[in-house]
């Protein structure tokens, strides 16, 4: 789905949020002005430098943005853990005629007003698929090779052998047929892994919700790539882990609430699935006294799936990119059905 931006009407001097935009949208004739919410230290801003001359970039934080946000063209929220936009959105005031979000999600950034409002909402998908599938691929070699254990044991000097499971011939079932879902999909067949892939609806290729748990039953691996939206919080529950094999081994580098994670350390620990690993969680940072720590068979990594050496040099490249689509009144790709929450299939 790809949706332009349409020219912006001035009254009264305040602006209203649009879906185009052109070279003189500021006031004035103005250059645009692009507001980065920044993450936290030690996270570096974004490198903006070739915006120089061609918009005006200003930097706010959690707690400067409500402030700020109304006197915006674009919202950059290279802070994309936070929920500052959330809880700053001006509604029905001037607000931002588009908001670009530096990951896959968009969770943490969509609120009531926003989506109906006629801002534009983009996201950074493509940046992370290969990443986040080869890390899948990761977590299904290492749990059927069992090194997490091998690693445990030379911490010790012990000297135990085992015998390891074969990857190439097991099934695996990919929930969320967005571009990681199927970037998964291609590098667990490029092991051997026979893939089904489930989507919102079925269609060529994906298969819909009603064959789900039909699917999960028959899986060796089971990796949630979803999107978070009213549908899919929760899916993965007490219910879903009793259909899976006692030797299954569950995967989630979607979203952390897409889990019920009581439900997945019961299910570890009454042994209904052989192991899970989870670089997602329901609030980051995981807490230090958080039972996830210590649920048997769980491999635990700090959101970290996608993020390749060189990741936020790629995230700035991109909105650069679609600054410049933007700029020249182009219509932009990655955009958001908000009432959705993500970007629909071509």
């Amino acid at each position: 789905m790809r949706n332009g931006l349409s020219a912006v009407s001035e009254s009264t001097g305040s602006r209203r949020a649009g879906t185009e935009h052109t070279r003189s949208a500021g006031a004035g004739g103005a250059r645009p002005t692009v507001l980065v919410l920044d993450a936290p230290p030690p996270a570096p801003p974004p490198r903006l430098g070739a915006l120089t001359g061609r918009a005006r970039v200003l930097h706010a934080d959690a707690d400067t943005l409500a402030e700020q946000l109304p006197a915006a063209d674009v919202l950059l929220v290279w802070d994309f853990l936070s929920d500052a936009v959330r809880r700053a959105w001006p509604g029905d005031g001037p607000r931002p005629r588009w908001v670009h979000t530096a990951s896959a999600g968009v969770d943490r950034l969509l609120c009531p007003e926003l989506v109906a409002s006629d801002t534009v909402v983009t996201n950074a998908r493509g940046v992370f698929d290969q990443p986040v599938a080869e890390y899948v691929a990761a977590l299904v070699l290492a749990m059927a090779k069992d090194l997490p254990r091998t690693l445990a044991l030379q911490d010790e000097r012990r000297w135990l052998h085992r015998e390891s499971r074969r990857v190439a011939g097991t099934r695996a079932c990919v929930v969320g047929s967005g571009p990681i879902g199927r970037a998964t999909v291609r590098t667990l067949k490029a092991l051997g892994v026979t893939t089904a892939l489930v989507g919102r609806r079925s269609r060529t290729g994906v298969y819909g919700p009603a064959d789900l748990d039909r699917l999960l039953a028959r899986a060796d691996w089971v990796v949630c790539a979803a999107p978070l939206t009213d549908d899919t919080r929760g899916m993965f529950d007490e219910r879903r882990f009793g259909v899976m094999q006692p030797s299954a081994r569950f995967v989630n580098v979607g979203r952390g609430a897409l889990v019920v994670e009581a439900d997945l350390v019961a299910a570890l620990s009454k042994r209904w699935i052989a192991g899970a690993a989870l670089d997602v969680f329901a609030h980051e940072p995981l807490a230090p006294d958080s039972p996830l720590w210590t649920a048997p068979g769980l491999l635990v990594s700090p959101h970290m799936s996608g993020d390749t050496v060189g990741w936020r040099d790629e995230l700035g490249a991109q909105f650069v990119t679609l600054y410049g689509q933007w700029e020249a009144g182009r219509p932009l790709v990655n955009v958001v059905d908000k009432k959705r929450g993500y970007v629909p299939g071509h």
